[in-house]
């Protein structure tokens, strides 16, 4: 990760949120995050966690979507 400061997105608590810092992913799965609004400067918030721990709901741009947790991790947020 760039910033010492920053976390994945999968390591977001429920209510809390943060802003997307950078994507690590590539491929077809980078192209689908940003679809879905994931780019750098987006505020996103956890919505809940499947009790199993996987999959996480966030908030993005008034949408609620779910990200498998190893996905979510590869996500950069600054809180």
């Amino acid at each position: 990760m760039a910033d010492s400061a920053n976390i994945s997105l999968s390591a977001l608590r429920d209510g809390q949120q943060a802003r997307v810092a950078a994507l690590h992913l590539g491929g077809g799965m980078r192209r689908r995050v940003q679809d879905l609004g994931l780019v750098p400067g987006t505020r996103v918030t956890c919505v809940r966690r499947a009790l199993s721990g996987d999959p996480i709901a966030y908030r993005i741009r008034g949408a609620v979507v779910a990200l498998r947790k190893c996905d979510a991790a590869q996500i950069e947020v600054q809180p």
